[in-house]
């Protein structure tokens, strides 16, 4: 979904600032963070619906403090 809607790598990290930690393709999946403020979410979750994207069937965020012992696996 995420080369059908048009969006690039460089216009995500030129908009958003994102570098390359905060900006990974793994597989089909795309990882966007950790981001360095919360308040980047809304800005960038508009972006991603303005696209063309839907929300929880293309893209969904995931946020929150968690452990160093807790790893999350997504395909």
């Amino acid at each position: 979904m995420y080369e059908k809607s048009g969006l690039t790598r460089p216009e995500l990290d030129s908009l958003f600032g994102l570098t390359d930690e905060e900006f990974r393709a793994e597989g089909s999946l795309v990882v966007i963070g950790p981001l360095a403020t919360d308040d980047m979410i809304g800005p960038i979750v508009e972006h991603l619906e303005k696209a063309g994207l839907a929300y929880y069937d293309d893209f969904f965020e995931l946020s929150g403090n968690w452990p160093d012992w807790l790893q999350i696996y997504a395909g």
